[in-house]
């Protein structure tokens, strides 16, 4: 049975390590100057060096050569994956007292010791805080943020960083040299670029890749990994930023599916097209949609229904393309009651909604009881605005329950507030809500009011409200009026 490719070319000496050479220099110096930590620790992204290194570090220390298939009783390789328990680790506390039986050092190294359990993690500082001399620790992994900071602190912590794609190629090419792999230079690219800065990873999609039995073209690598080619996602990108092209958005889709290809990888493809086209300032979309669509695509792998999941995510992008649009939230009566609707609207079409809701609320005003339609005097009016521009310097969240509620002060000594929402009601008599609109109504009009809260279960209030509110937010000459015709309205962008 023949070698893994990654295994018989993985690294022998701190001199071929690739990619990480802020490390290995540090390493080699320490050790020529006879400077040995008690623990080191090892942390970055998987395949780019972590456990070369720390097996070449066992032997260089203790000065025994080095090559892949090398054991020796001295040096002790722990998968704290699978020996995670505190059981585990107090059987190694116990053991570390013993002298090594031939080399100067006893070396456990822990690979991916993130794993450890919480009681693990106490057992093995007590250890690391006051180790016997003949004892060093290589600790690994690729989640540092699960180590405790007590660990960490304990430790010569080394961070490795991915792989440069320079680099990767470089190592690719002289593995498919050796190995008499013929191999395009684009295919090797393409490798590099898919192997996310991992080395191993890279060169084992090379060894999958050379069983092809002739030159292997990139054409070959993608089907090999399941990914699209290039040209297929700037095809359905472009589909996604046009109008009018949600068939072709499927036709696409479908035509990837059908070659074999899975949403997560095709959603891959597009990110990085994406990011791509920011960098070199080419969108063929909005900016904005750029960014929402690269975040929705981040969701496609772990969408219960991925294909599905990223359909929709090009749909809305190219229903964004098409329409010029907004949303609106409108509040309006219906059936004797308040409903929250949101309609999405094309600019050319405002017109008509705005003509459609003012009937709507014209009928409704009709149905208001003449004591609600009552005008107030001059100087109720007056007062109410008054207290509202107080409570909203003071009191910004009471103001806003207040602001649509229906005020009363016909009848002496008291200010009557009827709300159309039964939750507003309960909010504002409460009785430190009480307190503060009372304190600031007498400021401003110098009486001592009862108020009384009522809840209006006809829904005239709310259409009272909805037809004299002169609530506006303006977001363009377009759009000036839509917040006073529709009562309190507010345009989210």
């Amino acid at each position: 049975m023949g070698q893994a490719l990654y295994r018989k070319y993985r690294s022998k000496s701190l001199d071929e390590i690739v990619g990480q050479e802020h490390i290995t220099e540090t390493l080699s110096t320490a050790l020529k100057t006879g400077r040995i930590s008690h623990a080191y620790l090892f942390t970055g992204p998987r395949g780019v060096g972590k456990t070369s290194i720390a097996r070449i570090l066992a032997h260089e220390i203790n000065g025994l050569p080095y090559t892949d298939d090398s054991t020796h009783m001295d040096i002790i390789e722990i998968d704290a994956a699978s020996n995670r328990r505190i059981d585990e680790i107090r059987e190694l506390r116990d053991k570390i007292y013993i002298a090594p039986t031939s080399a100067k050092y006893k070396v456990y190294i822990i690979d991916e010791v993130h794993m450890l359990t919480k009681e693990a993690f106490n057992a093995l500082l007590k250890t690391l805080e006051e180790p016997p001399a003949h004892v060093v620790f290589i600790l690994a992994t690729t989640d540092m943020h699960k180590l405790p900071e007590t660990i960490v602190s304990r430790t010569q912590h080394y961070s490795f960083k991915p792989a440069e794609t320079t680099k990767v190629v470089d190592l690719l090419r002289t593995i498919a040299t050796k190995e008499q792999i013929g191999i395009d230079d684009e295919a090797l690219a393409f490798l590099a670029e898919h192997g996310g800065g991992s080395f191993r990873d890279s060169v084992s999609m090379l060894d999958q890749a050379s069983n092809n039995g002739s030159k292997v073209t990139i054409t070959d690598v993608q089907r090999l990994l399941g990914v699209p080619s290039k040209q297929a996602v700037e095809t359905l990108l472009r589909a996604a930023g046009s109008s009018n092209s949600s068939a072709e958005i499927m036709t696409q889709l479908v035509a990837l599916y059908d070659l074999g290809f899975q949403a997560p990888a095709i959603a891959k493809q597009i990110a990085g097209l994406l990011r791509g086209q920011i960098a070199g300032n080419s969108l063929i979309m909005p900016y904005e949609t750029a960014l929402q669509l690269l975040t929705k695509l981040l969701e496609v792998p772990i969408a219960y229904d991925s294909a599905r999941y990223l359909e929709i995510c090009l749909l809305q992008v190219q229903v964004g393309a098409t329409n010029s649009s907004v949303t609106i939230v409108i509040a309006a009566k219906t059936d004797s009651k308040i409903e929250a609707e949101v309609q999405t609207v094309n600019e050319n079409k405002i017109e008509s909604k705005i003509t459609a809701k003012k009937a709507a609320l014209t009928e409704a005003e009709s149905d208001v009881p003449k004591s609600l339609k009552t005008e107030p005097s001059a100087d109720d009016a007056e007062n109410w605005q008054q207290i509202l521009t107080v409570l909203k310097a003071k009191h910004n969240t009471l103001y806003g329950l207040l602001r649509m509620a229906q005020p009363d002060f016909r009848k002496k000594g008291q200010l009557c507030l009827t709300f159309a929402f039964d939750f507003h009601r309960k909010r504002v008599s409460d009785v430190q809500n009480q307190s503060k609109l009372h304190d600031i109504i007498k400021e401003v009009t110098g009486h001592n009011l009862k108020i009384e809260c009522l809840f209006d279960k006809t829904g005239a209030v709310a259409a009272a409200s909805s037809a004299g509110s002169a609530t506006a937010k303006t977001v363009s000459a377009s759009f000036t009026n839509i917040s006073n015709i529709f009562g309190g309205g507010e345009l989210v962008e």
